[in-house]
């Protein structure tokens, strides 16, 4: 659903199914820091990405070496997809991104594994790494191969506003559904928690009116920088940055909201639509 919101032209059949697998990898490792890891074992992951070294993950139950294998090969593979295709390898820059999101989601299972809640600035600032957006729209960028060079790399590379924002809407939307959500398995923590903590005589609505605010002032940020010209993006990577931004309340709707429904009404219609192109 994510990859076919993102990129909507028929085109790009081949971009969405490469897109797909590290929006999957990133739900994935996600689990793993929220639900399944130790917090030895969440160090040891960390450590062999950061190394980007199979052989560090060695004392790892077999579960995560799985992932980490997974992680590791479809990275090289899409890595070698996007030089043959538009003569520049990706690897450093999907590594880099790789690297950030899981010290991200480790410096979150420290925080909460010892019951510490950070100020809600550090969350955020946290957050944004951990949203995972990074990582997908570093990917995007390389396999729409438009407008690569030294200077474009380095500006995605580090976390430029049109991701920043983007990222941002995703943190703060999914914690607002998260504290909401009494069923939500794993303890990664919610920016209205840290806040709510931090300021003991706002209420639970005022906190929330706050968040709220924070999201339409990053949509009019985000809605700036897609605008501005001259951008050192194409128009396709800064519409799939608006098309991620657009699709975050349908995707992170946590109750019987009319949303949840439009979004199995949409999968409904998708998977029936995919029935009717297959051969008779």
């Amino acid at each position: 659903m994510w990859s076919i919101s993102v990129l909507a032209d028929p085109n790009l059949s081949e971009q969405r199914v490469d897109l797909t697998k590290p929006i999957s990898l990133v739900y994935i490792i996600d689990d793993i820091f929220d639900l399944h890891g130790t917090l030895d074992d969440l160090s040891v992951f960390t450590e062999a990405v950061n190394e980007w070294d199979f052989t560090a993950a060695n004392q790892l139950p077999e579960s995560m070496k799985i992932s980490l294998k997974a992680l590791f090969d479809t990275t090289e593979s899409i890595s070698t997809n996007i030089f043959e295709k538009h003569g520049w390898n990706p690897i450093e820059s999907l590594q880099k991104s790789w690297k950030k999101l899981c010290n991200a989601f480790l410096v979150e299972a420290k925080w909460f594994a010892h019951g510490e809640f950070p100020k809600s600035e550090e969350y955020l600032r946290n957050g944004i790494v951990s949203s995972g957006v990074h990582v997908v729209l570093v990917h995007l960028f390389f396999l729409l191969g438009q407008g690569i060079n030294k200077e474009t790399v380095d500006f995605v590379d580090g976390f430029p506003p049109i991701i920043t924002l983007t990222a941002m809407i995703l943190r703060l939307w999914d914690d607002l559904g998260t504290a909401k959500d009494e069923n939500q398995d794993g303890n990664d923590g919610s920016y209205l928690e840290c806040y709510t903590r931090e300021h003991s005589n706002m209420t639970v609505e005022r906190a929330r009116e706050h968040v709220s605010q924070l999201i339409s002032d990053a949509w009019k940020k985000l809605n700036r920088e897609c605008l501005s010209r001259p951008s050192p993006f194409s128009s396709i990577f800064t519409k799939a940055c608006l098309n991620v931004a657009r699709m975050i309340p349908l995707m992170y709707s946590y109750d019987d909201s009319p949303s949840q429904e439009s979004l199995k009404e949409l999968m409904r219609s998708l998977a029936s639509h995919l029935e009717s192109q297959q051969p008779h």
